[in-house]
């Protein structure tokens, strides 16, 4: 079994919503999750030296991406570190998951939007879904609030223009696609994209919004757990 680990975030970038889902990883696993500056908004490349500094030089591990944080994780496996045992991609894509007109709009609207409060509303339908705890809604806007408006603005432009489709093909370990069956934020065709490339990948659907590791913690670290509890792949 790989006994470690490594969490790169969501948009808001600060780790702080894994904690549940830390909470439930069975014991014996050591989990770390890396988190991005709250006030300047590095570039995927500059992240991806903050990934290469943060990960263990010595010792087993996967690597797991929410959202944001997937493109990212794919490049990084696609450099095919000599430690990565498996990628996980959860609730991800590998280029923008909004196309068309709808990029543009979105664009042009991001500056105004990060700007005002995230209404209650807006974090059921996009992030949280119906029926979730207030505690979750709690959690979710105090993260986003934490986050100077300007930087997620910058990282949602840095999403709308993301391709790591050509790196998916360099990756050399086992990944794993948790899936949100009711993700209105990120939707279905991202995973249908990444199997056109690489068919294998092996896929588990979890119904749930986007936040489906803080909304579903327990079934999440079940699965993330078994796809840890596996032989180590020989890569030699």
């Amino acid at each position: 079994m790989i006994r470690r680990l490594i969490l790169l975030p969501g948009m808001h970038g600060t780790g702080s919503l894994f904690s549940e889902f830390m909470s439930k990883v069975p014991p014996g696993i050591h989990i770390e999750a890396l988190c991005y500056p709250i006030d300047v908004c590095p570039s995927y490349s500059q992240l991806l030296r903050m990934v290469e500094s943060f990960v263990p030089a010595s010792e087993n591990y996967v690597l797991l991406g929410e959202s944001f944080s997937t493109p990212l994780a794919i490049e990084f496996a696609a450099t095919n570190p000599p430690n990565l045992k498996g990628l996980i991609l959860c609730s991800g894509f590998a280029s923008s998951p909004i196309r068309g007109w709808r990029k543009l709009f979105v664009a042009l609207i991001a500056p105004i939007v990060f700007r005002l409060s995230l209404s209650k509303t807006a974090v059921v339908h996009f992030l949280v879904g119906k029926n979730a705890s207030e505690s979750l809604h709690a959690a979710v806007r105090a993260a986003i609030r934490s986050v100077k408006p300007g930087v997620l603005s910058a990282r949602l432009s840095q999403v709308l223009a993301v391709d790591a489709r050509p790196a998916l093909t360099e990756i050399s370990v086992p990944i794993l696609f948790i899936q949100a069956q009711q993700d209105r934020l990120v939707g279905q065709s991202p995973l249908e994209e990444i199997r056109e490339i690489i068919p294998q990948i092996k896929v588990v659907q979890i119904g749930g919004p986007h936040l489906i590791l803080q909304r579903e913690p327990q079934q999440c670290a079940k699965v993330v757990a078994a796809f840890m509890d596996r032989p180590s792949p020989d890569r030699s």
